[in-house]
C-alpha cells in the first residue's frame, strides 16, 4: 500500500487564536529575527532561510510563562486532561503489563519517593513516572491530540506527578507545568507530522520526552539556558516504534518518555550541557528523524494559540480511527434494539488509514482487539459499549463475538475521511439500516462532557478504589488549582 498522508488524519475544526497574556516579546521577536536570517536550506519551503532557533525560543516560552499567563480555555482543558489521565492510570494499574514492570524494577528501584496510582508500591521518581506512564497507556484509552495522534498526558503528567511527591509543588504550578509540557510536545509533533510517524516512529514517545523535560524543568525552576539543555538532552532520547503496537511495548513508550524527560531536566539543573540547537540543527532531532520540518508549527502563535486546547478524550478503549464505526454501531443498536442473531452482514466504507492501522481480522488477545475494526464493531453491537471490558482476552475469543465479527466487511473508499464512517447493517429480514458518522463522540466537534469523563473514570476505578475513594480522587483532580500540594492527587489514588 502506498504511503498514506496523515496530514488530515482526523482533522478537527479550526480553533481561533485564544486570548491570553502576552509571552515575553523577546521570545516572539527572536523567532521572527531568526526566521529571517539566511544560511542553510529550509526543507519546508525550499528557500535558503535558516530555521529559527526553536530550541531557545521554546525554552524562553516555557521559563517565562506563568500560570497567570494561561488563557482560561487552556487551564480548563488542562484540568480535563489531568482528570482523564488519572482515571486511565488507575484503571490500568493492575494490568499484567504493570505487574511485570513492577516485578522487574522493584529490586533495582531507588528510594521510595513516589506512589504508583491505584497501587501501594512506592518507587524512585523516575521509575514511578515510567510505571504510571505504562499504566495510563496500556488500555489505549488516554487523551489524544487528533492532529498528530499524540497521547499528550502520559509522558507529561506521569513525570510531574512523581516529581511533585519529591518536591513540594502547588496545584497552580502543577497545572501550569502540565499545560506547558503538553504544548511543547504537541508543537514539536506538528512540525514533523505526518512524515515522522509514517516511517515508523511512535510519536507519543518521541515527542512526549520533550513535554516531560519541559514540564519537569519548569517545576524545577530551570533557567533559560538550562531549559535549552534539558530540551537538547530530551532530543537525544527519542523512544518508540510503531512496530510495538499490539504488544506491551506500546505502553512502554510514553512511560519511558516520562522518565527520560525527568532524567534530562535533572541533568540540566546541574548544568549538564547539550547543543543549543538540538531540535533544529542540521544534524539535530527534526532533521535526523523526519523528512518534514515545519518550524512555523513550533513558533507561530506561541503564547496566544494553545494546541493543548485541542486535546480530546476517548469514550472507547481502542485505536482512535475505530471510534466512528463504534459510534455508528452503538447508535444503530440502540435505535433499533438490535440483537446479533438478527444481523446478516455489516458493511463499512472507510478511509484507507483505518485498515492500515486497525485491519486485524482475527485478533487473538485483547491488545490485538484494540486494533481490529472487525472486533470493535462486533462488541459495540453485542454490548452497546466499547470500554476496557470489551477488549479483554475473553471477549476477543468469545464465540458469539467471533461469529458477528465474521459478518463485518470493509470497503476502502478514499472519499471517506479518516474521521468518518459509512455503515450499513443488513438484517436477515431484508431491512437495511444506515448510519453515516461525520464526527464521532470524543472529537473536538462532539467532545466528552465532564459527567461523561466522570463515568469513564468511575468505570475504570471500579474494583481498584471504593466508590468513596473514587469520588474523592475525582474531586481532588477537579480542584487541582486550589491544592496547596499537587501530591494530594497521588495520595488520593492510593487504594485502602
Amino acid at each position: 500500500m502506498p504511503a498514506i498522508d496523515r496530514r488530515h488524519f482526523l482533522k478537527t475544526s479550526a480553533v481561533g487564536a485564544l486570548a491570553s497574556a502576552t509571552v515575553s516579546t523577546s521570545v516572539l521577536a527572536q523567532s521572527a529575527d531568526a526566521a529571517k536570517s539566511a544560511s542553510t536550506p529550509d526543507s519546508t519551503n525550499g528557500t535558503n532561510a535558516r530555521p529559527p532557533k526553536v530550541t531557545r525560543i521554546l525554552a524562553e516560552f516555557i521559563v517565562k510563562t506563568g500560570y497567570q499567563d494561561l488563557p482560561a480555555q487552556a487551564r480548563t482543558e488542562g484540568v480535563r486532561t489531568l482528570m482523564n489521565w488519572v482515571g486511565v492510570a488507575v484503571g490500568g494499574s493492575h494490568d499484567e503489563t504493570v505487574d511485570r514492570a513492577v516485578a522487574a524494577l522493584t529490586p533495582f528501584s531507588g528510594p521510595p519517593q513516589a506512589n504508583l496510582l491505584g497501587r501501594t508500591e512506592r518507587f524512585d521518581i523516575m521509575n514511578a513516572a515510567f510505571i504510571n506512564g505504562v499504566s495510563s497507556h496500556i488500555f489505549d484509552y488516554d487523551d489524544t491530540h487528533l492532529k498528530t495522534i499524540i497521547h499528550p498526558a502520559g509522558p507529561v503528567v506521569s513525570a510531574i506527578l512523581a516529581y511533585a511527591q519529591y518536591h513540594p509543588v502547588s496545584g497552580k504550578d502543577f497545572l501550569n507545568a502540565l499545560v506547558l509540557g503538553v504544548e511543547t510536545e504537541l508543537r514539536i509533533g506538528n512540525a514533523v507530522y505526518p512524515n515522522h510517524y509514517d516511517v515508523g516512529w511512535h510519536i507519543t514517545g518521541t515527542c512526549g520526552v520533550f513535554g516531560s523535560a519541559a514540564a519537569t524543568g519548569k517545576l524545577m525552576g530551570l533557567s533559560v539556558q538550562q531549559m535549552v539543555w534539558a530540551l537538547g538532552l530530551a532530543a537525544s532520547q527519542p523512544v518508540g516504534l510503531r512496530e510495538s503496537f499490539g504488544s506491551m511495548n506500546k505502553s512502554f513508550n510514553p512511560g519511558r518518555a516520562a522518565a527520560n524527560g525527568i532524567f534530562a531536566a535533572l541533568l540540566a539543573a546541574k548544568d549538564y550541557t547539550s547543543s543549543d540547537g538540538m531540535i533544529e540543527a542540521k544534524r539535530g532531532w527534526a532533521n535526523t528523524i523526519s523528512t518534514k520540518q515545519d518550524y512555523r508549527e513550533i513558533t507561530e502563535g506561541l503564547g496566544t494559540h494553545y494546541e493543548s486546547t485541542l486535546n480530546t478524550y476517548k469514550p472507547f478503549a481502542c485505536g482512535i480511527v475505530i471510534h466512528p464505526a463504534i459510534d455508528a454501531a452503538i447508535q444503530l443498536r440502540n435505535q433499533y434494539h438490535l440483537k446479533p442473531d438478527q444481523i446478516e452482514r455489516i458493511d463499512l466504507r472507510v478511509h484507507p488509514l483505518v485498515i492500515e492501522l486497525t485491519g486485524k481480522k482475527t485478533p487473538q488477545i485483547g491488545l490485538e482487539g484494540k486494533f481490529s475494526i472487525y472486533h470493535a464493531v462486533a462488541i459495540a453491537v453485542i454490548d452497546g459499549a466499547a470500554g476496557e471490558k470489551q477488549f479483554s482476552d475473553a471477549k476477543v475469543r468469545d464465540p458469539a463475538t467471533i461469529a458477528l465479527r465474521d459478518k463485518v466487511n470493509t470497503v476502502i473508499d478514499p472519499a471517506i475521511k479518516p474521521e468518518q464512517v459509512d455503515m450499513t447493517i443488513t438484517l436477515k429480514d431484508g431491512r437495511k439500516l444506515h448510519k453515516f458518522i461525520a464526527h464521532a463522540i470524543g472529537s473536538t466537534e462532539v467532545p466528552m462532557t465532564n459527567p461523561q469523563l466522570e463515568k469513564k473514570f468511575s468505570d475504570l476505578a471500579d474494583g481498584i478504589l471504593s466508590p468513596a475513594q473514587t469520588r474523592k480522587l475525582m474531586d481532588t483532580c477537579w480542584r487541582v488549582e486550589q491544592l496547596d500540594s499537587a501530591a494530594d492527587i497521588a495520595l488520593a489514588a492510593l487504594p485502602g
